[in-house]
């Protein structure tokens, strides 16, 4: 079947490839794997060979009804659906485990897929996902370099991520005008490690990098904190008041927050 621009659909033709992402999964034998955008199959057949019970979740109507007919088996259950619409609690309560998920995201809803997995984090153990090679180094920067930012510690609070290879545009039919690089993230949360509430740190940390020329004090200003108490919180934390936010680290950012919260 062609592939649907509109859809973001680059299909993957590598077979080195589709057995490397298998593997990065680890041993799958008795588990609940959930697919993300399977495609025409091109590593949906290697995931079932392995599973215990793979649910392949596909926007297509017609790449659908494809999958349907291509692996007509009790351990393959085909769901026509936008992921972001996924249930993957009710997936992890049916499999009576948390779930490993794979899949070559779509480049135009890469991060509303990841903000997705990041809040059915408590059914997912693991997930071996490919993404644009620069969106990737966003996901695994650390602080101090050019890509960490936002993204980085709005995925890595949940959990450890890695890269494991990358992927130049002739591995897919049609290639795309990039190159692809699958990581692996592994669901850990660090809320209550770093003593912050989940939904108010993420909340400011948007607002400390939401100019990413400006001072951390400069960006929490702009968010309407008082700036007395944005300088005593600096100060308790021990982060220098010309800081960027892009410069530290997360256990950093959630000092910061735990001194502002004790000014309200």
């Amino acid at each position: 079947m062609p592939a649907k621009p509109k859809l973001g659909q680059n299909f993957l033709n590598d077979a080195q490839a589709i057995q490397r992402i298998a593997d990065s999964l680890g041993d799958l034998s008795g588990h609940a794997v959930v697919e993300i955008g399977p495609g025409q199959g091109a590593i949906t057949g290697t995931l079932a060979a392995r599973a215990g019970h793979l649910i392949a979740v596909e926007l297509d109507h017609e790449l659908a009804l494809h999958l349907k007919v291509r692996f007509e088996s009790e351990r393959v259950t085909v769901v026509e659906q936008d992921v972001l619409r996924f249930d993957f609690a009710a997936a992890a309560a049916a499999a009576g485990e948390r779930l490993a998920v794979a899949g070559n995201l779509p480049y135009g809803i890469t991060s509303q897929i990841l903000l997705k997995l990041a809040a059915s984090q408590a059914a997912l153990d693991r997930a071996v996902l490919m993404v644009q090679r620069e969106v990737a180094d966003r996901i695994a920067a650390g602080p101090g370099s050019r890509d960490y930012g936002l993204l980085s510690v709005t995925v890595q609070i949940y959990g450890p991520v890695q890269k494991l290879f990358t992927l130049p545009p002739e591995s897919f039919t049609p290639p795309p005008d990039v190159h692809s690089t699958v990581f692996r993230w592994r669901f850990a949360p660090r809320f209550a490690e770093l003593g912050v509430e989940e939904e108010s740190f993420l909340r400011f940390v948007r607002q400390c990098f939401a100019q990413k020329r400006k001072t951390l004090a400069n960006n929490l200003r702009a968010a309407s904190v008082a700036p007395a108490a944005v300088a005593g919180a600096l100060a308790s934390a021990a982060i220098d008041s010309h800081a960027r936010a892009e410069a530290l680290p997360i256990e950093a950012l959630a000092a910061l927050w735990r001194g502002l919260q004790a000014t309200y």
